[in-house]
């Protein structure tokens, strides 16, 4: 939701809600002496002003920040109960200390026109201012929840928009005809040569292009299924040299049943074998993921050609990685990217489950 609303449904909220004191105070002293009426009604004013004002003030913004982000959203109802009473009398005393403090001082009269409550009176005035904080409170936590709701909505219309995105980019790149059709030139030149290692190859890419197309569009799906698609995808890969060290794959930790959102990992992969132009070279590609209890971690490097290349290592698939990544793992993941000369490394750790 834009900031803008958000203003003006706390601007509306409080207009309103003075508008009814002044309703209020208009209405109790319609019948009064025209002289008399306008001191009483500034009077009054004065007096609402510590009695109904500061105290809801209070409350409301302490529900609205405190409260609801750190209990309420967290369904902690028992000490979200307990915090949001506490707030509610202490915002109620509070206005109750400043409201004698300025009778005392003689700058407003008294509200019971004697200037002797009674132990029993102030009680009841701050009952009463603290019902009135409670009630604003729970405007509040609605305002608040109303505002998260339509937030979470619009948050997860993008996460839908950019999947889609992802999931036709993915296609586009990981099974483009280029791949088709050197991986299958490839196992077609070695079916002559191994005819099971070439069938194993065909299973494998037939695999990986199921899973792009039907596995991916789950929510989340287990690592040992994006750890499988990834050592799929770099034996294809490997079909195109006779490099035995050409990559370097390694997983550090133990797998587990952990959960990560589909093709996370998949996209700075692609574009490691996409910019690596000489397949020659010893550990032109290194690829390790690190498992932990708290986190996944994916270190990518990838050696250049910086004449060949120039500007376009990255490219769509990066960069629309780091906005599914900003939209699945909002604040809670991190992603390096550095480039040299020749060497271009990507470092992403995402939290499981």
């Amino acid at each position: 939701m834009k900031k803008y609303f958000v203003v003006l449904l706390h601007i509306g909220f409080w207009a309103c809600y003075i508008l009814s004191i002044l309703i209020i105070v208009t209405v109790a002293y319609r019948n009064s002496a025209i002289g008399e009426r306008e001191l009483r009604m500034v009077n009054a004013l004065q007096n609402l002003f510590f009695f109904a004002v500061l105290p809801s003030v209070i409350t409301f913004h302490l529900f609205y920040f405190f409260l609801f982000p750190n209990y309420v959203q967290k369904n902690r109802f028992l000490l979200s109960s307990i915090y949001g009473i506490a707030i509610a009398i202490a915002a109620a005393v509070t206005g109750y200390i400043f409201l004698r403090m300025f009778i005392e001082s003689g700058w407003m009269m008294d509200m019971d026109q004697g200037g002797k409550q009674g132990r029993s009176t102030a009680l009841m005035v701050i009952f009463s201012m603290t019902l009135i904080g409670l009630i604003c409170g729970i405007v509040a936590l609605i305002m608040r929840g109303f505002i998260t709701w339509f937030s979470e909505i619009k948050v997860k219309q993008m996460l839908k928009e950019k999947n889609y995105e992802m999931e036709m980019a993915l296609i586009k790149s990981q099974l483009d005809p280029h791949l088709l059709f050197n991986t299958i030139n490839n196992i077609d030149a070695l079916i002559l040569r191994d005819a099971v290692k070439a069938s194993d190859y065909l299973n494998r890419l037939s695999d990986m292009m199921r899973f792009v197309l039907y596995e991916t569009r789950a929510d989340k799906i287990l690592l040992s299924q994006e750890i499988e698609y990834i050592e799929k995808y770099i034996a294809l890969q490997k079909i195109r040299t006779a490099n035995e060290s050409y990559v370097q794959w390694n997983v550090i930790g133990t797998v587990g049943d952990k959960k990560i959102a589909p093709m996370v990992f998949i996209p700075f992969i692609e574009n490691a074998f996409k910019h690596t132009t000489n397949k020659k070279l010893e550990n032109a590609i290194s690829i390790t993921l690190k498992i932990t209890d708290a986190s996944i971690q994916l270190i990518c490097e990838n050696k250049f050609d910086s004449v060949a290349t120039k500007s376009s290592v990255g490219g769509l698939g990066n960069e629309l990685a780091q906005k599914r990544l900003a939209l699945l793992y909002a604040g809670r993941h991190t992603l390096e990217i550095n480039k040299s000369d020749d060497l271009y490394r990507v470092h992403l750790t995402i939290p499981h489950g």
